[in-house]
């Protein structure tokens, strides 16, 4: 009996403008011995949708943004017994893609699904609410979804660079309460990121040592506002040098975080808008779900 493999495209991603190359990623699994059905995403949360009605796939592809991909592990959750997932990255960023050196090129991402043995990868929930990679609020949040999709697709990350300058004529401090497995971290905060990803909109990079994407656990990186020029100048320094060791910097693996807040201020998750809550539960799942990387 054929492999059967379920391909889900977003043609409206960044970089889905023609759609040769994908039909060359398509050509490369049907060469594989898959019968491929494509299915194309035509309004939000299409994605998921699909793959929910999907389930009885051997594989599922999906090519997109990481918004994309969020939509696909959000199907994937509710089924279950998900079948592997693979992905394309057309977006504008890909911060998943280039944590785990996804190819570029729909052709070659196919080839490197096919040859995967499959890897399960954490996933984390944000008040039940799945996410692949990261959950955000702060400074630079907005600029990965007020940014217009026709700038990103335009001009990629720089679109996000441009919009997250034009935050900082907005930035103010997030009054939170922190609390992870050990410690309280109480006061007025820049940016917050629970992460599991080497690169954060793209703005924000970690060293691959400090990530590793099935431990259960998360990166936690807290930006405190500073309290005087001193450490004005020392958070610039650690931002500017990427080093998050040191400047006030909060750095943390962590499988769990509650923040809680007198306002329900915005978050993003996986680079799309998400409600604020006044009190947010974020969840590592460890292992969650089989990638084809």
């Amino acid at each position: 009996m054929a492999k059967t493999l379920l391909l889900i495209v977003n043609a409206r991603a960044g970089r889905t403008r023609s759609m040769a190359p994908m039909f060359d990623a398509a050509a490369h699994f049907c060469e594989e011995g898959y019968l491929v059905s494509i299915r194309y995403t035509q309004r939000p949360g299409h994605a998921a949708e699909l793959v929910e009605e999907g389930k009885q796939f051997d594989r599922i592809v999906c090519c997109g943004g990481d918004g994309t991909l969020n939509e696909a592990v959000s199907g994937a959750m509710r089924l279950e017994d998900p079948p592997p997932l693979g992905y394309i990255p057309c977006g504008s960023t890909n911060d998943f893609a280039a944590s785990l050196d996804l190819p570029a090129d729909p052709l070659q991402a196919a080839r490197r699904i096919t040859a995967s043995q499959g890897r399960r990868l954490d996933i984390g929930t944000y008040n039940g609410r799945p996410f692949v990679y990261v959950a955000s609020f702060g400074a630079f949040t907005r600029a990965s979804y007020s940014a217009p999709q026709s700038i990103k697709n335009d001009l990629g990350h720089l679109a996000y660079l441009l919009q997250g300058v034009k935050d900082l004529s907005t930035l103010r401090p997030y009054p939170a309460t922190v609390v992870t497995e050990d410690e309280i971290f109480d006061g007025e905060f820049l940016f917050g990121a629970v992460t599991n990803s080497t690169s954060v909109g793209g703005l924000m990079k970690l060293q691959r040592d400090q990530v590793v994407m099935d431990d259960g656990l998360f990166e936690m990186l807290l930006v405190p506002n500073p309290a005087s020029g001193a450490e004005l100048q020392a958070l610039i320094r650690a931002l500017v040098l990427q080093d998050f060791t040191g400047g006030g910097v909060v750095f943390r693996h962590v499988p769990a975080v509650t923040v809680t807040t007198p306002e329900g201020f915005p978050w993003t998750l996986d680079g799309e808008f998400g409600s604020g809550a006044e009190k947010v539960e974020i969840r590592n799942l460890p292992q969650r779900l089989e990638f084809l990387l």
